[in-house]
């Protein structure tokens, strides 16, 4: 994966969206910022930092992905590999449904995805590092982000398969059953312990199917 190194950027996901759209370039490719300003986050809010953190965006082809990886849940996929080579590193990181990073009961970093033309899969990951806003996380370990990068990407190029990672996703999904969200259809506050994890990695409440955050 060739990683284009960057001292800040506004948004790593949109510059890289944009970037794709317009052919400058294609899959596989990384756009790493040692900055963000206005990066993309989950319902619209931005995930920003400073120095030290995690502001990364890659993209991929739609056949480099498991043949049996739901589209909607990319995100899922992408943040396990994540959570897991994390663990490598000795880190007690886990997911909060359906991407979010968590260190004991805050948020450390999260994950978004897009699907743009001829199948190309954008994702972007912002991970507290080194520091973090207050009521929020940094992560448990101190890893070196190039080191951790490598590992990363070694692990995506790994023969993974979406079923393999859904049955510890199930377990791993009990974290958070004791949390709230925001239901963008009621518009109102959802515990977690009312809903029951599909096989896709959606929630099913109210016999209503829930993909995201967003």
């Amino acid at each position: 994966m060739e990683i284009s190194w960057l001292e800040s950027a506004e948004s790593t996901h949109l510059l890289l969206v944009n970037a794709i759209r317009s052919q400058r370039v294609s899959p596989p490719m990384a756009i790493c910022a040692r900055r963000q300003d206005s990066g993309v986050g989950s319902r619209g809010n931005r995930w920003e930092g400073g120095e030290g953190n995690l502001f990364l965006s890659f993209c991929l082809s739609g056949s480099a992905l498991p043949k049996d990886l739901p589209r909607q849940s990319m995100s899922i996929y992408f943040s396990w590999l994540l959570k897991e080579t994390l663990a490598d590193f000795g880190s007690k990181v886990w997911l909060k449904w359906p991407n979010d990073f968590y260190v004991g009961r805050k948020k450390a970093g999260g994950t978004i995805t897009a699907v743009l033309r001829e199948d190309i899969v954008v994702c972007s990951i912002g991970l507290n590092l080194r520091s973090a806003p207050e009521k929020f996380a940094t992560i448990d370990v101190e890893v070196d982000k190039n080191e951790l990068l490598e590992a990363y990407f070694l692990k995506l190029k790994e023969e993974n398969f979406w079923k393999d990672i859904f049955i510890k996703y199930k377990v791993e999904f009990l974290l958070s059953t004791g949390y709230e969200y925001f239901d963008q259809a009621t518009q109102k506050k959802r515990s977690l312990k009312e809903a029951v994890l599909q096989n896709d990695g959606s929630i099913l409440i109210d016999n209503r199917r829930v993909y995201s955050l967003r």
